[in-house]
């Protein structure tokens, strides 16, 4: 399946097919579902028909369902370029100064 050729509506229909596959696959009714997700029985079934819903009543019904994996997807992983990295590498220390890590004593001029 090319979701990018997909319209959004097919997209929301695809998702709530997902939905009731999951949560007949677990056996679990539409009632026990949206009362544990805390949603309304109705917003439940309008989800599972591909009619458009709020993204946290998804994020409800998905933890419900054990299926918050598939935002997964959405992780953003922050990456260094080459040239940053470089750059850091090269203001690491190379070698120790010998001094220690002792307090030094002034002199008084007294």
């Amino acid at each position: 399946m090319n979701m990018y050729k997909m319209s959004d509506d097919a997209i929301v229909h695809q998702i709530g097919a997902f939905v009731r596959h999951h949560r007949l696959q677990q056996n679990i009714k539409q009632n026990d579902l949206a009362e544990k997700a805390g949603i309304n029985r109705t917003t439940l079934s309008d989800l599972e028909l591909g009619r458009r819903c709020q993204l946290m009543t998804l994020i409800q019904v998905l933890r419900i369902l054990n299926k918050l994996h598939v935002f997964e997807a959405f992780e953003v992983n922050q990456q260094i370029s080459p040239m940053k990295l470089a750059e850091l590498e090269m203001k690491k220390r190379q070698k120790a100064s010998g001094q220690s890590n002792a307090p030094k004593h002034k002199k008084s001029d007294w």
